[in-house]
């Protein structure tokens, strides 16, 4: 298919890849050009100057950028991805957003004929790297079934989760359970050090049995010897997590947990941590 991509982060950079692999006719735009002309050098296709140039032609435009204001801009703004979508074609928005975004994403590209599905990821740099990721959407179910294949050439699982905003919605609970399973894991390691346990075998014996977790099983060792150099950065799990307390306010959800969790992110940030892994909760524990 031919297809776009807009923002080469370090997601959107080796999804991209895969799509050429898969052997889509792909354009990619990045708005540091540099990105872009570094990815062609090892990749088939062509760079677009604006994310509208990138959208003509395309039957599928992704998104990878930061955050409600970049899909705005990305998406809805002067020379955005919009202005040059053709009614019939997709927008795939891999942005981890609020749900509000999305539904007004959705109703403008529904004004011009364009579809939308809200599309967030879990896995992180590793995930976009290996091809591994999870996707969870949001949108029309015939829509989804002609998109997913395509996401399949970078994902390992593609949910449909419900109509727009659910994707969006989903992501807040993943990113919710993932922060209290990280915190848990940090208390309990710190434990088993200041009670001078042999940290390796209280993992090695817990790891077997409901204690188990992909954070135990991947960041145990790395916490433990104090090393958080190793993907998804404190300060973006703060917006994450900032977008899933708005989104309990407006639903009447309680999040007592998430609040204490976000609150102790706020201090490892404060310990200089802002682009420390989430694995590095423990860094407040034992600064």
């Amino acid at each position: 298919m031919r297809v776009a991509f807009a923002g080469l982060g370090v997601m959107g950079y080796p999804m991209a890849g895969y799509l050429a692999k898969a052997g889509h006719e792909v354009t990619v735009h990045n708005r540091n050009k540099a990105k872009a002309e570094a990815w062609l050098k090892t990749h088939r296709g062509r760079q677009a100057l604006t994310p509208a140039e990138a959208a003509i032609n395309a039957d599928i435009i992704f998104c990878c950028v930061g955050n409600d204001d970049d899909v705005r801009a990305v998406i809805l703004g002067n020379n955005g991805v919009l202005e040059g979508s053709a009614a019939g074609s997709v927008i795939v928005d891999h942005t981890t957003a609020s749900a509000l975004v999305a539904q007004e994403v959705h109703d403008a590209a529904r004004k011009k004929g364009v579809d939308f599905l809200d599309a967030p990821l879990s896995g992180g740099q590793a995930g976009a790297e290996s091809g591994n990721l999870t996707i969870m959407v949001g949108g029309d179910p015939i829509v989804f079934e002609r998109v997913r294949p395509v996401m399949e050439s970078y994902a390992k699982a593609c949910t449909l989760i419900g109509p727009v905003g659910s994707g969006q919605k989903a992501k807040m609970v993943n990113q919710i359970c993932i922060a209290g399973i990280v915190q848990g894991l940090a208390e309990g390691l710190h434990l088993a050090k200041r009670a001078n346990l042999d940290v390796a075998a209280v993992i090695g014996a817990i790891s077997k049995g409901a204690a188990q977790s992909w954070q135990m099983e991947n960041r145990w060792q790395t916490m433990a010897e104090g090393k958080f150099d190793f993907g998804f950065a404190v300060q973006w799990m703060r917006k994450d997590l900032k977008i899933a307390l708005e989104e309990a306010e407006r639903v009447g959800a309680t999040l007592e947990m998430t609040k204490l969790i976000d609150f102790f992110y706020a201090e490892v940030e404060q310990l200089g941590g802002s682009r420390f892994d989430t694995s590095s909760l423990i860094k407040r524990l034992e600064p």
